[in-house]
């Protein structure tokens, strides 16, 4: 069988947990330290996926800035950008989204009953793939690998994020601590209530903890709990 990609789930989130605030305008929790952080990651990694709901929220291009990086890339003989990935299985999708139009190849993952909508609404501004009746993270990692991506950086939302660490699927988190409080019952949080492997109890270890200005990265290894 082909390996799966590495899984690294990627957040900034504030001290309370949330990923941003309930206004029209997304809340930057990061600082450009840590933003520029963000994009080295992106560079070393074949993929990056995001939900289909913070595309149509948040609407990024999801690149690699960093022209040195990308240069880098491609000296080493890979793609200039990594391979953009979302998953839906509702199929709503918006063509004139940012995320189609900049960067590299794009890959959509969806479900049995929405892939003839997304094939519609897109055309030829992505690769659509159904994995069956319901959405299996098993079954797009499967792919994932078979197409070649060694290293997955996830960067959410919460609903993801909270999926993959409840499955058992993410060997890594990077999880930026920004010193804001958000304090918005309705706004969304890192991560949300779910049967996570080992229980409330189960600890995972700490790879790394460092400031970055005033945010503080940490890093941990979901699957090595103790």
């Amino acid at each position: 069988m082909t390996a799966r990609p590495y899984v690294l789930l990627s957040a900034a989130m504030s001290v309370d947990g949330y990923l941003d605030d309930t206004s029209p305008e997304r809340l930057l929790l990061s600082n450009a330290d840590d933003f520029d952080r963000v994009d080295e990651v992106r560079a070393s990694c074949d993929a990056i996926l995001i939900g289909a709901t913070t595309m149509r929220k948040d609407n990024p291009r999801l690149l690699v800035n960093s022209e040195e990086r990308r240069a880098k890339r491609v000296s080493e003989g890979r793609s200039e950008y990594p391979l953009k990935v979302t998953v839906t299985a509702s199929g709503d999708l918006d063509a004139d989204l940012k995320f189609w139009h900049f960067g590299g190849e794009k890959l959509v993952f969806t479900v049995d009953s929405a892939v003839d909508k997304v094939t519609a609404t897109l055309g030829d501004l992505a690769d659509v793939v159904s994995v069956g009746p319901e959405l299996d993270w098993g079954l797009v990692l499967d792919e994932l690998g078979r197409r070649g991506v060694g290293r997955l950086m996830v960067e959410g939302g919460g609903t993801i994020h909270t999926q993959l660490m409840a499955q058992d699927l993410a060997d890594e988190v990077h999880l930026a601590v920004a010193p804001l409080l958000v304090g918005q019952a309705d706004a969304p949080k890192f991560l949300g209530a779910a049967a996570y492997p080992g229980g409330s109890t189960a600890r995972m270890r700490l790879l790394e903890a460092r400031a970055i200005g005033d945010v503080v990265l940490l890093r941990y290894a979901p699957k090595e709990r103790g």
